[in-house]
């Protein structure tokens, strides 16, 4: 087995912190960016555009079909986008149901067909109260099923998941970024991001990306529609 990984590469920071290491550890990044129908479809943008300036080449794939099972989602369906903290009870609307495990298994799968031998995924601290697919124990169950999925596929060698971040809150992660060089500018967090890619600056994940930078005391690359 080669040098090569998939990244699941949203065209958010976190993914982009884990994209930007990858490539910096002299690994052949494979980045994977999925179109499921999110309404914050600029960030598909926002990893394309990233991804060449990294020097990688971007692979968008198409999986929108998944709406007709899982809707439900203000992210995906005609639901208004809840305006809070993670925290609260009405950000539970943002999950869309089992997306992780989905977007993994491709991942997985795509690894298994291009000779990978890891999948970097970019799952955080700050994750984990609302999303339960990206906690550890998560991620530590889901490393057990793709070891029984691949195993015999791949002469007796299983898809590693690694999530580097997985302990580290956006703070951190910012901090990580800037000792390496990453120009977080190339990235876009919001879940309702308009046509020029400017962010709202009023929903949660603005609202955390925000409170990163400015508990990390580094400026905020990100352009907001209103003046923050």
């Amino acid at each position: 087995m080669g040098n090569k990984v998939v990244v699941v590469f949203s065209g958010g920071m976190d993914s982009y912190t884990v994209l930007h290491k990858a490539a910096r550890e002299g690994f052949e990044v494979l980045p994977l960016t999925f179109n499921y129908g999110q309404k914050h479809n600029k960030e598909i943008e926002y990893a394309e555009h990233a991804c060449i300036a990294l020097g990688v080449v971007p692979k968008v794939v198409d999986i929108t079909a998944i709406n007709q099972l899982i809707a439900g989602s203000s992210l995906t369906s005609d639901i208004e986008m809840p305006e809070g903290h993670y925290a609260d009870d009405n950000m539970k609307s943002t999950v869309v149901p089992n997306r992780n495990m989905i977007l993994l298994s491709l991942a997985v799968g795509y690894a298994v067909s291009s000779d990978a031998h890891k999948v970097f995924y970019g799952a955080h601290s700050g994750d984990h109260e609302i999303y339960p697919d990206c906690r550890p124990e998560y991620i530590a169950s889901f490393q057990k099923m793709a070891n029984l999925a691949t195993k015999s596929a791949i002469e007796g060698k299983s898809i590693k998941i690694h999530t580097p971040l997985i302990s580290l809150s956006k703070s951190e992660i910012i901090c990580i970024g800037e000792r390496s060089g990453i120009d977080y500018s190339l990235t876009v967090s919001c879940y309702q991001a308009n046509k020029d890619g400017l962010a709202c600056g009023k929903c949660d994940s603005c609202r955390l990306r925000r409170e990163g930078f400015k508990s990390s005391n580094i400026k905020d690359p990100t352009q907001y529609v209103i003046s923050i």
